[in-house]
């Protein structure tokens, strides 16, 4: 399976088209601003008519999660869902599918001068290529 991902300030999906406003960023603050991840799946054949489950996991520049919160209600920022791409009616065998996935987050209070990056992970694997990093400004 491949995944795209793509910063912006805010995005969605209608009848299998991705509509991106801001898009294609790598850095954002310091103060709060609303954000989204754009997300392309490109699933083969074998994987389709099958049940996905993905995460998007925001990491710090030692890949730990970036915390919430504090000490009693600390929890990761991470967004969740699953995916079925089914196979088309006409589509050829071996063809891929495309799933785009809009995830708008909102505004986060992040570390200002940091360096962090959105991580993703599918069926709880990841890739080299399923991070998106950006910069936080400093004051």
């Amino acid at each position: 399976m491949q995944a795209q991902l793509l910063l912006a300030d805010s995005a969605q999906v209608v009848n299998g088209k991705m509509y991106v406003l801001g898009g294609g960023w790598n850095q954002i603050g310091p103060k709060p601003s609303a954000m989204a991840v754009v997300i392309r799946f490109v699933v083969p054949w074998d994987e389709t008519n099958k049940k996905h489950q993905w995460v998007l996991r925001l990491l710090d520049e030692d890949g730990r999660s970036v915390i919430l919160g504090n000490a009693e209600n600390a929890r990761p920022i991470e967004v969740k869902g699953q995916f079925e791409a089914g196979r088309p009616v006409g589509s050829e065998p071996g063809s891929d599918t495309s799933i785009p996935i809009a995830v708008n987050i909102g505004s986060l209070p992040l570390p200002a001068g940091k360096r962090l990056e959105w991580r993703l992970f599918v069926d709880e694997e990841t890739q080299d290529g399923w991070r998106e990093p950006f910069r936080v400004r400093s004051e």
